[in-house]
Order: C-alpha cells, then sequence, then structure tokens
C-alpha cells in the first residue's frame, strides 16, 4: 500500500536533548577507524580553533536516525518497517558536532515517492544546539520495499 501524499512537509516535534560526551566521540572516531586527533584530543582540536574535541562527520546519524523513528513509528503514515531498508543518507555542516553539545533534532517529511511498487521516503533532520544554533541538516532515505507477490 502506498503511503500518505499528505504527509509530505510534515515536521514532528523536537527529540529531547542530546548531549554529546568526549568518550561517545572517542568510541565512534575508534569503531570508523578514524584516528584524527581532533577527535580526541582537546589540545589538538583547540589547536584547530574549536573549543573541545569535535566528532568524526557521520557521528550525527545515531541522533538524526534516532529522531526519525519518530516518522516510522507514526501509524497514521502507514509504513511498513519490516520492509525497510536505509537506502541514504548525506549531511549539510554549518559547524563541527562538539562535546558538550546538547543536540535536538526536528524530523520532517519532504518526500515520498514510489518507485517500482517501492516506498521511497526521504526524511531531513535539522540539528539545533542549547542556543538554537543550527549544526547541521541530516537527510535520510527510507526504501519500504515492494510486498512479494504469493
Amino acid at each position: 500500500m502506498a503511503l500518505d501524499q499528505s504527509f509530505v512537509g510534515r515536521a514532528y516535534p523536537p527529540t529531547e536533548p542530546y548531549e554529546v560526551g568526549r568518550e561517545k566521540i572517542r568510541e565512534f572516531a575508534e569503531a570508523v577507524g578514524d584516528a584524527n586527533p581532533a577527535y580526541t584530543d582537546t589540545e589538538a582540536a583547540r589547536a584547530l580553533g574549536h573549543p573541545d574535541v569535535i566528532a568524526p562527520p557521520t557521528f550525527v546519524f545515531a541522533i538524526t536516525f534516532k529522531a526519525a523513528g519518530q516518522v516510522v513509528a507514526d501509524p497514521r503514515l502507514g509504513l511498513d518497517y519490516s520492509r525497510v531498508v536505509h537506502g541514504d543518507q548525506k549531511f549539510a555542516y554549518n559547524r563541527p558536532v562538539r562535546a558538550g553539545d546538547r543536540l535536538t533534532v526536528t524530523s520532517t517529511i519532504e518526500t515520498i515517492r514510489t518507485m517500482a511498487g517501492n516506498d521511497i521516503l526521504d526524511i531531513r533532520g535539522e540539528v539545533h544546539d542549547q542556543d538554537g544554533e543550527h549544526v547541521v541538516t541530516a537527510w535520510t532515505k527510507l526504501v519500504a520495499r515492494a510486498a512479494e507477490e504469493a
């Protein structure tokens, strides 16, 4: 069943703040194999003009994908999550994520389309810090695969 097109443009409430910690940044950098010292060493980050360690660019995926869960869980949308695969991800930064940031995400459905029986949903996540400063925009593409015919 095709997703409800009237949901295009619908925004969901901002998430509760996520506090970015140095240890989470270090763990993420290690997990993705990025040894950039700005991710683990405060002095190295300061030498680059940052007030504290910064996060690798894809770090914010964890909180934006979780925020997109508000869209996924909306029963009125009609998305069958058991058929969903992650199709694409991209980010546009105003500044790096820093240790100590308290980030909120507001998710908005940008597009819904059907292609070869598959529903494709594009969700934009606007990430702001504790001062209301826009930090990054993340786009998540979800593909709900068409049901197999019997």
